[in-house]
C-alpha cells in the first residue's frame, strides 16, 4: 500500500551525532571521566551517549546517582547553537510527497536547538520530542497518537530510524513497517527487516 505518512528519528537518523558529539558532549564527558563514578570502558561510554538516551546509557554503565544528577542536571540545559548540516540525501526525503512527522527522545531545550540549527522545523507536519526527564511517554505512544489523531491505518504510515530497540521495535509493536537508516552499513539485509542506507532508498518503500 502507498504510504500517506512518515515517521522520522532525529538523531543519527537526520543528522550524524559525531558530527557535533565531541564539542556538544565535551563538559560532559570531562564530568564522567573526573568522577570515575561509571563501571566499563570510557570510550564506549562516550560512543553510548551519542547513540542512546543519557538516563539508558547510565543505567548500563552504572553510574553514581551523583554522577547521573550531575548529568541530567548539565545536559537539561545544554543546547547546540553552531552550524548543522543532515545527512547528504536528506534533500530526497524532503521532496517526497507524503506528510512527515519527527519523533524523538531527548531532552527538550537540547533537541529543539539542533532542529532549528538544521533548519528542518518546516519539513514536518508536526515535531514531537519525548523527554524521559519530565514525561513517562514513549516513542510508542506518541505513533499511536499519531495514527489516532491524523486517522491513519498501520499500513499506511512508515518509520525511519537508526535505533533497532526504540522506534524500530515501537513501529513494529503497532503493526507500521519501519526501515531502518544503516548509514555506516553496519547491518547486513534481512527478511525480517528492512534498511536504506540512502534516502533516496525510501522511494522503493513508499509506492511513489
Amino acid at each position: 500500500m502507498k504510504k500517506k505518512a512518515l515517521i522520522f528519528d532525529l538523531d543519527n537518523t537526520i543528522y550524524p551525532v559525531t558530527s557535533i558529539g565531541n564539542k556538544l558532549f565535551k563538559s560532559l564527558f570531562e564530568r564522567i571521566e573526573e568522577s570515575g563514578e561509571y563501571e566499563g570502558d570510557l570510550t564506549e561510554i562516550k560512543a553510548e551517549i551519542m547513540r542512546r538516551p543519557f538516563q539508558h546509557v547510565a543505567k548500563d554503565y552504572k553510574f553514581s546517582e551523583s554522577l547521573i544528577a550531575e548529568g541530567m542536571n548539565l545536559l537539561s540545559d545544554l543546547t547546540y547553537e553552531e552550524n548543522m548540516e543532515p545527512f547528504e540525501g536528506y534533500e530526497h526525503a524532503r521532496k517526497i510527497p507524503c506528510k512527515k512527522f519527527l519523533v524523538t527522545t531527548g531532552f527538550s531545550k537540547l533537541q529543539h536547538s539542533k532542529i532549528r540549527q538544521l533548519n528542518i522545523e518546516k519539513d514536518f507536519e508536526k515535531i514531537v520530542v519525548v523527554d524521559p526527564a519530565i514525561s513517562d511517554l514513549k516513542k510508542i505512544d506518541i505513533f499511536r497518537n499519531i495514527l489516532r489523531d491524523y486517522n491513519y491505518s498501520a499500513d499506511e504510515v512508515l518509520v525511519i530510524g537508526d535505533d533497532l530497540n526504540s522506534e524500530i521495535k515501537a513501529a513494529k509493536e503497532l503493526g507500521i513497517d519501519a526501515v531502518l537508516y544503516d548509514y555506516k552499513a553496519e547491518h547486513s539485509a534481512s527478511e525480517s527487516q528492512k534498511f536504506i542506507r540512502n534516502f533516496k532508498e525510501l522511494e522503493f518503500y513508499i509506492g511513489i
